[in-house]
């Protein structure tokens, strides 16, 4: 009776959703699921930030369209966030914009940039969302394999010059998902030159920016020249284990942040101040949480990846993310059908984030150790170790 958008055609079914379904089948059956699948944090919010949403949401000031780019008070706790952190400079009036997630922001600012055949650069394996946000604009995906040879890496120099004039986006997104790596400093600055020469945005998605292990990441706007051309994505989600609150922000800069308020202001009308409220004690408050929380991801790190080279599997170390990056021999797709059947082990499969990543598998590191010494057990009584 009805046919759906040409653009909604084109749009495949997103990765984590079909995971989730074949994960409540079988639970719904009666099956004990270990899941390594989605990112998303099995430990909870800290307390402070709790309490500061109680005390919020109970204060009618907050309980009216919070319209505009975000509170005052919260966009100024970023900006000192970022010198505090890195000793970087962020104008909070002109800078910063609150998001509901930086999923998204990401997804609405091809909105403001991109018209019918003009091409985004998307590095892969990637975030989906890059794509999908290129295609709902109208815009179409020139794809960047990153490569184990490469560092994960993509050769920014290797683009044909015909995809370079017709390009408007450039997406990075490190610490990566889902392969776990690191851009240095000379990626970055080659990168940031990249895109001021030809007039190119640099999209830069820090989502993982604070769950790092030996090294803090270059945080992009300590390179000199990136506010030009940068505008950087990040979110509360990751680091203070507030995925389902919905709060990020974009900062840098300060045209590229008018132009996504603006479509922000015709799509939505901001993220709850309550929320927002609750934000500032995350950024402003004691970060004790934030050191304990890395601790217990580089101990679930340090245990999953001695796991996996008793069984033989080849992998980097991650530096940085909740994920592992494990190269397999077969098809990763049946690789995690395999898995699922015969081990009751949810995982993700590498081709899901584009080509390149087939031959490998993502293992979120989302679950506590007992159910991850349990996951290696099962792998090990699988492969007969």
């Amino acid at each position: 009776m009805f046919e759906i958008s040409e653009t909604l055609k084109k749009i495949p079914p997103y990765l984590f959703v079909e995971i989730d379904k074949k994960k409540k089948n079988l639970i719904a059956k009666g099956e004990d699921i270990i899941d390594f699948g989605v990112g998303d944090p099995d430990l909870p919010t800290p307390s402070n930030i709790i309490e500061a949403m109680k005390k919020a949401v109970e204060n009618p000031k907050f309980h009216r369209y919070p319209f505009g780019k975000g509170t005052k008070e919260f966009r100024k706790a970023i900006a000192d966030f970022y010198k505090k952190n890195y000793d970087v400079d962020i104008d909070y009036e002109n800078e910063i914009c609150v998001l509901i997630g930086s999923k998204e922001g990401i997804a609405h600012f091809p909105l403001c940039f991109l018209n019918p055949g003009d091409i985004s650069l998307i590095p892969e394996p990637g975030y989906p969302v890059y794509h999908i946000g290129t295609l709902i604009a109208g815009g179409q995906s020139y794809f960047l394999p990153l490569k184990k040879e490469n560092n994960f890496l993509p050769q920014i120099e290797k683009i044909p010059e015909e995809i370079v004039k017709k390009a408007k986006i450039l997406y990075l997104n490190y610490p990566n998902n889902p392969t776990g790596t690191f851009a240095d400093y000379d990626f970055l600055k080659e990168a940031i030159n990249f895109c001021k020469k030809n007039r190119i945005i640099l999209i830069y998605d820090a989502a993982y920016s604070e769950i790092y292990f030996e090294k803090r990441p270059v945080n992009i706007f300590s390179i000199n020249g990136a506010k030009d051309v940068v505008i950087e994505f990040n979110s509360l989600s990751k680091t203070y284990n507030m995925t389902g609150w919905r709060i990020g922000w974009a900062c840098g800069n300060s045209f590229l942040i008018s132009a996504l308020a603006k479509i922000k202001e015709n799509i939505d009308s901001g993220t709850f101040e309550a929320i927002q409220y609750a934000g500032l004690e995350a950024l402003t408050g004691s970060q004790e949480s934030v050191v304990k929380i890395r601790e217990i991801y580089k101990r679930r790190r340090d245990f999953f990846a001695s796991g996996l080279k008793e069984l033989g599997f080849d992998f980097d170390l991650p530096a940085g993310t909740f994920y592992f990056w494990v190269k397999i021999e077969n098809n990763s797709i049946n690789f995690v059908d395999f898995l699922l059947e015969n081990g009751k082990i949810v995982a993700t499969p590498g081709v899901g984030f584009g080509p390149s990543g087939e031959g490998y598998v993502r293992f979120s590191l989302t679950i506590d150790e007992q159910k991850i010494k349990e996951a290696i057990i099962r792998m090990k009584k699988i492969w007969g170790k």
